[in-house]
């Protein structure tokens, strides 16, 4: 084997990496795919249509801004941030301290 057909392997299998993740369906919402990141403890998932085709990628700390942000309500959905119509906006000056939310897969313990 040639050392360039040995680099094409690798480069095809980083790629693969980079992409490869759990699948979801782009109607899925941001607090569902934040728990689901949690569970599978992975950084990004691969978003999918009703078809199967993949329509994008998003990362925890995306989904974390989105969630963090002003505009936030529990209905945005994945295909939203694919197509773009939540914007990553920090909340208003005004508005005093942002909520706190307990990191994901960390359950309160009764006392």
């Amino acid at each position: 084997m040639t050392s360039t057909g040995t680099h094409t392997r690798r480069a095809g299998t980083d790629a693969a990496a980079r992409t490869a993740g759990p699948q979801v369906w782009d109607d899925m919402t941001v607090e569902v795919a934040l728990s689901l990141m949690a569970a599978a403890r992975t950084r990004h998932l691969v978003i999918c249509d009703a078809d199967g085709r993949r329509t994008g990628r998003v990362t925890l700390a995306r989904l974390t801004a989105v969630r963090n942000g002003s505009g936030y309500t529990d209905q945005v959905r994945l295909r939203d941030l694919v197509a773009g119509r939540v914007a990553l906006t920090a909340p208003p000056a005004d508005a005093g301290p942002a909520p706190r939310h307990r990191p994901l897969g960390i359950l309160s313990r009764s006392r």
